[in-house]
């Protein structure tokens, strides 16, 4: 699948989609079974936040987890021609109205795991036409293929975040 051009996407997409590199369909694979591994060498880490007022390392995996779930949302609605405008959301008041706290983060693993390997069976059925689709989320147009590589992006984005910064 070739990179998305500017056009398809938000200037946000941009902090995302600059980190891909390579094949994005054999990256998002690689991330189904490495980032739970990463997330498991975190263990002891769980509850700490580099600074006050910064999230935990626990909800830091459970924003990447709801992301995860919107992002693909919007690529669902987005291929299959969707013409209503799809919402935003406030990633601070997601993870304060979550209970992320009390979770393990070998339970934030297997929730990756299973979510991610579920939404390569929607990402590989789709086609060119689909993902050349343009829909409007959060008040900005973009296409499906940005939205995949957009997924690709934002976990490398947070393995970079959790790697300056928490550890």
């Amino acid at each position: 699948m070739n990179p998305p051009q500017t056009q398809e996407y938000p200037e946000w997409g941009k902090t995302y989609i600059k980190l891909v590199e390579g094949d994005v369909i054999e990256l998002l694979t690689k991330q189904a079974g490495d980032f739970p591994n990463f997330i498991n060498n975190l263990i002891e880490k769980g509850d700490y936040a580099y600074a006050p007022g910064k999230w935990t390392i626990k909800e830091l995996i459970g924003h990447i987890i709801d992301t995860e779930r919107i992002l693909v949302y919007r690529l669902l609605c987005i291929a299959r021609g969707e013409k209503a405008a799809l919402p935003g959301f406030e990633e601070d008041d997601y993870v304060n109205s979550a209970h992320f706290k009390d979770r393990s983060l070998f339970s934030f693993s297997d929730e990756f795991a299973l979510m991610r390997k579920s939404n390569m069976y929607l990402i590989n059925s789709l086609n060119e036409e689909e993902l050349s689709k343009v829909g409007n989320a959060n008040g900005k147009d973009m296409t499906a293929r940005s939205l995949v590589f957009v997924l690709a992006g934002h976990i490398l984005h947070h393995i970079n975040v959790i790697n300056e910064r928490y550890l």
